[in-house]
């Protein structure tokens, strides 16, 4: 595979001793127009990779935070067509890294190799396919990597050594470390064991390790920071950005707001 612009990316903040910051928004909240702004905010904002939730009626990893913006985009019209188009749009006014936190079902359902197609011409990076288990996923992993897709690989606190080393050798661009067992949502605090899985994770793969599910302040970003080599905020971010008033202030407001929190990660 040729380098992807995750892969680029992860490069560039090592040689330059500095973690990364990835934000999770859910395509098409509160509409497909709207969610090509936000994306926009966010990278001038510092934020270095973005992970867009393709939406879908029934995302049993997420909290409900997530699920609703999940509703609110599908309620808006948003369709994996239209999502894509939203992709090519970004991609004519930016480079940032850009992955799909997916379900398998609506990808299944338009023909997996056909979508991860036009994914790859829409200017997508990579799929975190949520419910595709490790046993079952050479085919479909085939098709991304036809398609210069990065396969981002999830280990969870319950997951297995044994099964680590299997997973973290099909994992491609980086491996997403989830910090506690559970759904998406924020935390008051960071998992206790988060920093003993990630220790574990690394001593298996030179791929880069993130950390998320649960971070929601700059405090919980920092410390996640310390353990891994980026950090993803998702719940909080998405409350953000839908409690505030779509105009340019709440935008900015929001955006101020997870700017503290990617300053936070770039302190350490």
């Amino acid at each position: 595979m040729k380098k992807t612009r995750v892969d680029r990316k992860f490069t560039e903040l090592k040689k330059q001793g500095k973690k990364g910051f990835i934000a999770y928004l859910s395509a098409g909240d509160p509409n497909l127009k709207d969610t090509v702004d936000i994306v926009l905010r966010l990278e001038d904002a510092g934020v270095d990779l973005i992970e867009l939730g393709l939406p879908f009626s029934d995302p049993l990893a997420d909290g409900r935070v997530n699920q609703e913006a999940a509703t609110r985009a599908l309620e808006a019209g948003s369709t994996f067509d239209g999502v894509m188009k939203c992709v090519s749009e970004i991609r004519e006014r930016s480079d940032i890294p850009m992955i799909f936190y997916a379900y398998m079902n609506p990808l299944l359902a338009r023909g997996f190799e056909s979508s991860m197609t036009m994914a790859a011409q829409a200017g997508v990076d990579g799929f975190l396919l949520l419910d595709l288990p490790f046993e079952e996923a050479n085919p479909y992993r085939q098709a991304l990597k036809q398609n210069n897709l990065n396969a981002i690989q999830l280990i969870t606190p319950t997951t297995p050594d044994a099964r680590i080393d299997k997973i973290v050798k099909r994992a491609s661009g980086f491996v997403y470390c989830v910090s506690r067992e559970g759904v998406t949502g924020v935390q008051d605090h960071l998992a206790e064991g988060a920093g003993a899985l990630v220790a574990r994770i690394k001593t298996k793969t030179n791929c880069p390790v993130a950390l998320g599910f649960g971070i929601g302040t700059s405090e919980q970003a920092y410390d996640a920071a310390l353990l891994s080599d980026a950090v993803v905020v998702g719940s909080a971010i998405v409350s953000r950005f839908h409690k505030n008033p779509h105009t340019p202030e709440g935008r900015a407001d929001a955006t101020t707001f997870v700017k503290q929190m990617v300053e936070a990660v770039k302190r350490v």
